[in-house]
């Protein structure tokens, strides 16, 4: 084992020596390196009684720390501790489990409303005075000491103290109830000497200097997930405060600390901070905390950052601009809407990345954010290990960093499902429904979330049903590979027919429904944009124009990112030999249904739809064509789902078809 510890310490030397670390790595690149590179934190199963249910809710947690003695030599990782834990009861219970590592945790007592305990398994069995009962708040006190062991929670070394969770280290540096659906405000108070700062979250209440001591206590008033609560100190820390005057009324400020390391300069990234702030300002309204902060750590932490709520961690003058818009625009999507089960990590991740391309887009132009979210796409589909972005088998048990925390996946697809949700809803209902889901005061904010409920907030603030859209980019592994065909035929003169037929070809993934943009270019010049929806495999389109097409382009603008594929002449989609063949695309349908047919001469021709009890619900009339294919778009969005007959009536001919329509 001795030796092993030295070879992979050996390893990550060599990976960070060989790391080209500069202000052009993306900020998505750095978070999910720093999260895959920190070693793996055992066990990762949860330890809750009933998850995602839970017997009682954190409201608080008291902690008092005295971690005099970690920074100086030999920088022993050991400190005594106390831990008030404030609760609500949800169920009649008369004891309560607490997550708390017995590697790192030694419990030595507990008070208030706790008789006694049981610590078994890196579990905290907390015996209670008495029965409670639902809708009563508690108290327990739990006495405890951090044991001299490296846990990958609990950082010392070099003048550093620092803590990094997530996704459950935060049980082994106190008892908790470690689950990020279950966040509580925090008061902490630490016992360092004098030549140390230290921040955590929340706002600085009282820093009381005795001698060689301070005591340092930080609040944080809004509920903070236990994955987020953080300490950031060592000794002759650097330290400024920007203050950020908010756009709207009341026009207050917010405090915005830089925590530094001797010989480092964040003054880019102190400048930067203010028009950042606005940006996300104008997207998704207030910041939601009273104050925000960064801070760069020592070598341990060896890569990245990480968005603890109000104070971020950096790597060691890690001061770059597209890490600190990552980083910042947790603040708000992960910090004050967190994820409810590590099954939905795209609330966090995928948002973050996606608006950390939209602030490139900010300061360097639209075309600027296109290439961004198109190098995200490109590296998705050149690294794709295959697998979905949610798995709901991940909210009871977590997978390991290096796929929960996959660059491809979580960091690089999950943003293209956000660059592609705008394209679907347009800009507008966009970005309103984000604004809306940021500002739900209800259900939302300052709460944690799952991607279903996500998806029910996006459907009322649009007021569309996206369920298909979600469903299959989230939870669906893979993408879309494209095997389109077209063609162009002239049914009369000057009278052309576009024939396009959108077909997919993924074996390891379901038919992706999407709107489909078309491109149709003109002999005599000029473009034509379409855009339809292609909810079936196989579908056939035909538009007509008065000019002769030369060219056809799908998906011009890139919007589908994920996708594969080609899109080539070909022969007629269609296949019509005679009159007495109608083709109806698609079947089944849902939304509208084209009626294709093929006459050899000129001829009348009336169509109609009837249900099976021989209602006529549509009705063309006697009309004239000529030689040549026809089309005709039917819509059936008012349709209840059953069978109809199409009918097609020339001279004194009869031809049906039957039509299955499946409703909204």
């Amino acid at each position: 084992m001795k030796l092993l510890t030295i070879i992979s310490s050996l390893l990550i030397s060599v990976i960070i020596a060989n790391a080209q670390v500069t202000e052009t790595t993306r900020g998505s690149e750095f978070c999910a390196h720093g999260k895959q590179m920190r070693p793996q934190q055992e066990p990762l199963n949860l330890r809750s009684p009933n998850s995602p249910l839970h017997t009682f809710d954190v409201l608080n947690y008291e902690l008092d720390l005295d971690i005099f003695h970690c920074y100086t030599p030999p920088y022993p990782r050991t400190f005594t501790a106390s831990n008030i834990i404030t609760f609500r009861i949800d169920t009649l219970l008369s004891t309560i489990k607490l997550n708390a590592d017995q590697t790192s945790l030694q419990i030595n007592a507990v008070g208030l409303a706790a008789t006694s305990f049981i610590h078994d398994q890196d579990t905290l069995t907390i015996m209670l005075d008495r029965a409670y009962q639902p809708g009563e708040v508690a108290s327990v006190s739990i006495e405890y000491e951090h044991l001299d062991v490296p846990d990958l929670a609990f950082y010392v070394g070099n003048g550093f103290v620092f803590t990094d969770c997530e996704p459950q280290g935060a049980r082994k540096w106190f008892p908790c109830y470690d689950q990020p659906y279950d966040k509580a405000t925090l008061t902490l108070r630490a016992k360092v000497p004098s030549n140390v700062k230290l921040g955590s979250n929340g706002s600085l209440t009282d820093s009381v200097a005795v001698n060689d001591t301070t005591w340092y206590t930080w609040v944080s008033r809004d509920p903070v997930a236990t994955y987020l609560m953080v300490i950031s100190s060592r000794v002759n820390y650097n330290m400024d405060i920007v203050y950020w005057t908010k756009p709207g009324p009341p026009n207050d400020t917010l405090p915005i600390r830089f925590y530094y390391n001797p010989g480092e300069n964040p003054s880019q990234m102190k400048n930067m901070i203010i028009p950042l702030a606005d940006f996300y300002y104008s997207m998704f309204g207030d910041h939601p905390f009273e104050k925000d902060g960064f801070a760069t750590l020592s070598p341990q932490f060896m890569w990245g950052g990480m968005e603890n709520q109000t104070l971020t961690s950096l790597c060691q003058g890690c001061w770059y601009s597209s890490l600190i818009a990552h980083e910042f625009a947790h603040q708000w999507f992960g910090d004050m809407i967190t994820c409810a089960t590590w099954a939905d990590l795209w609330l966090n991740e995928g948002f973050a990345t996606y608006f950390e391309a939209t602030w490139t887009g900010e300061v360097n132009g639209h075309q600027a954010y296109k290439e961004e979210m198109e190098s995200n796409a490109g590296y998705y589909l050149a690294q794709n290990p295959g697998w979905a972005i949610s798995n709901p088998a991940w909210a009871t048990n977590p997978p390991p960093n290096s796929t929960l925390f996959n660059y491809a996946i979580t960091y690089m697809k999950a943003s293209c499902v956000l660059y592609m949700y705008r394209y679907v809803v347009g800009d507008s209902l966009f970005f309103h429904s984000i604004y809306e889901y940021a500002n739900d005061t209800v259900n939302f904010r300052y709460q944690s979330a799952t991607i279903p409920d996500f998806i029910e907030k996006m459907n009322e603030a649009t007021g569309q049903e996206l369920d298909w859209f979600f469903n299959q980019w989230l939870f669906e592994p893979n993408h879309p590979v494209y095997n389109n065909t077209y063609s162009f035929l002239e049914v009369e003169s000057g009278l052309w027919n576009v024939y396009f037929q959108a077909s997919q070809i993924q074996t390891n993934a379901p038919f992706f429904e999407m709107p489909l943009e078309i491109l149709v270019s003109f002999k005599n010049g000029g473009d034509t944009l379409i855009r339809v929806t292609n909810d079936e495999n196989g579908q056939v389109f035909i538009f007509q124009f008065d000019q002769e097409p030369v060219a056809l382009t799908f998906d011009p603008g890139n919007h589908i990112l994920l996708k594969q594929g080609t899109t080539l002449v070909g022969t007629d989609p269609l296949s019509i030999s005679s009159t007495s063949d109608i083709l109806i695309t698609p079947n089944p349908a849902n939304r509208q249904a084209i009626i294709s047919f093929n006459l050899l001469t000129r001829m009348p021709v009336r169509l109609y739809l009837t249900d099976l009890s021989g209602k006529k619900l549509f009705d063309t009339g006697v009309r004239n064509y000529l030689p040549g294919i026809h089309s005709l778009p039917v819509d059936i969005r008012n349709y209840p789902a059953g069978a109809y007959l199409v009918t097609l009536q020339s001279g004194n001919r009869i031809f049906t078809e039957k039509l299955i329509v499946t409703g909204k």
